[in-house]
């Protein structure tokens, strides 16, 4: 179902050259070292934007080392956090005024509302440099209270070299979440883009270097995860990584770091998220909550809330008007001002969603609409919404990171508790209800890092997003994202003749 927009897509928007398609190593734009490439693909059409420099493992030790020398050697550590924080506002203000083409990079590349790339992610992606840049000229340890006559205080150092390793969904958000806070700590860095979207990161990297990022602290290595990612999570002269991605790959990225050097490992993972609406909420608000939590960017998103569980009273009441909610969704290209999703990432992703719907029907979940491929070409889904979803079944258990809701009834809170928690993952969760009690109760039942009252998506810069159980560890946004950059120092000193302990 959903309604299918075919416009020609030159009348929305020019689409731009593609300027940067090379590694970024020590400040400059190379080839890789074998000379090899690998196309990027538009999921609208399924055709080759462009050929990218594959990085592999030589690639990746020449980025670490001028990452090293920078950190070892240079001054990005050793200049105050107020001049960090003055370069960092500059490449905000570059991101700024190149809003449109960031956004339309991320629409080619992997699919997003180019309406939503202008208003909301690429300013939201200027904006999280901000943040940290107000934090960069604030690090302080503590002044310690010993208890014998010695004078303690800690420090927090920069941990050092870090390795990025960002997904495909939200390339610029999280490209920024993880160097926003990684530079005002005054760390290096090697980020790796997913495979699938390397053309903003790469754009990212010529700002920063106009920024005054000086050269060697943000390098780019385009390329793959069994290659280039593989390289950074083994890498003995990295101190920490940081991905984002699927839990099977959080996985291999942990092991990696356990038997290389220890580094330090955050990782953001998967998740099932619940969206729990009792019998007191409004109908039409959270019908509509309950569809943008599974349809926003096409599903592809790791806090999505893609188990519904509706309260007996008002069950066939907002299952009707979720159905003929997702009816008039609007799929199509996504330059297309009027479009409310386009197309998924990728023929991969494409094919695994559209076998989760085929498990669906084959599990007897009843499928209420959609469920179908839409269009000639490009990786376009309807909205689908399987009813009647058992917890054994894979719709139920699986993260399927596609526009597919599974739907359940439940009767009381204590059972809406036990079935939100009956999950691996541990991302996310939505609570809809008027009564305060319910609320409290509910938000502090449910084992995930992050839970919604009556809002949905309610991200900001200051509030820590990270998962509980298989969603992994670490969190991004907020201070907290800050001190996961940063050493603690103990720093102990004998007191002599002290008139006070």
């Amino acid at each position: 179902m959903g309604s299918h927009s075919k416009d020609g897509l030159e009348s929305f928007v020019k689409i731009p050259t593609i300027k940067f398609t090379k590694l970024f190593i020590n400040g400059e734009f190379v080839d890789s070292i074998s000379g090899n490439t690998f196309e990027t693909i538009d999921p609208r059409t399924g055709e080759v934007i462009a050929r990218i420099a594959e990085g592999d493992k030589e690639d990746v030790d020449l980025a670490v080392k001028a990452a090293r020398h920078a950190f070892d050697d240079g001054q990005w550590p050793r200049i105050s956090g107020a001049e960090r924080a003055k370069r960092m506002m500059k490449f905000a203000d570059l991101i700024d005024q190149n809003v449109e083409e960031l956004a339309a990079l991320d629409t080619i590349d992997a699919g997003k509302l180019f309406s939503m790339g202008k208003t909301v992610d690429i300013p939201h992606a200027a904006s999280v440099i901000r943040y940290y840049a107000g934090a960069a000229d604030k690090i302080h340890g503590e002044v310690l209270k010993m208890s014998n006559a010695f004078h303690g205080y800690t420090l927090r150092e920069p941990i050092g070299v870090v390795g990025h390793i960002i997904p495909w969904n939200f390339p610029s958000t999280l490209f920024f979440l993880k160097v926003g806070p990684a530079l005002a700590a005054g760390c290096t860095m090697i980020v790796k883009p997913a495979e699938q979207t390397p053309l903003s990161a790469l754009y990212y990297a010529h700002l920063a270097k106009l920024a005054g990022i000086p050269d060697g602290v943000l390098n780019i290595i385009t390329g793959f995860g069994p290659t280039a990612g593989a390289a950074i999570s083994s890498h003995m002269d990295i101190d920490a990584v940081n991905f984002t991605g699927s839990t099977e790959v959080g996985r291999i990225v942990m092991k990696a770091a356990a038997e290389s050097n220890l580094k330090v490992v955050s990782l953001e993972l998967g998740g099932k998220s619940p969206l729990i609406i009792f019998d007191d909420a409004d109908v039409d608000m959270a019908a509509q909550l309950a569809l943008n939590g599974v349809l926003h960017n096409k599903g592809e998103i790791c806090v999505a809330s893609s188990r519904l569980f509706v309260q007996e009273g008002i069950y066939e009441k907002l299952v009707e008007k979720l159905v003929e909610k997702a009816k008039a969704w609007v799929v199509g290209d996504p330059f297309d001002p009027k479009v409310q999703h386009g197309p998924q990432v990728d023929k991969q992703q494409f094919e695994k969603i559209l076998s989760y719907i085929e498990h669906g029907k084959k599990e007897g979940a009843t499928l209420l609409t959609g469920g179908k491929p839409l269009g000639e070409k490009g990786y376009y889904i309807e909205p689908t919404i399987f009813a009647e979803v058992k917890e054994d079944m894979l719709i139920a258990k699986d993260e399927i990171f596609g526009p597919v809701l599974a739907l359940a009834k439940f009767k009381t809170i204590d059972e809406a508790i036990k079935r939100a928690n009956s999950t691996r993952y541990g991302l996310a969760a939505g609570i809809v209800t008027k009564d305060l009690n319910v609320a409290n109760t509910v938000s502090r039942s449910i084992r995930a890092g992050t839970i919604w009252i009556n809002c949905y998506f309610a991200f900001d810069n200051d509030c820590p997003v990270g998962g509980y159980k298989m969603s992994g560890f670490g969190r991004d946004f907020g201070l907290e994202a800050l001190h996961k950059y940063f050493q603690v120092k103990s720093v102990v000193t004998p007191i002599y003749n002290s008139p006070w302990l």
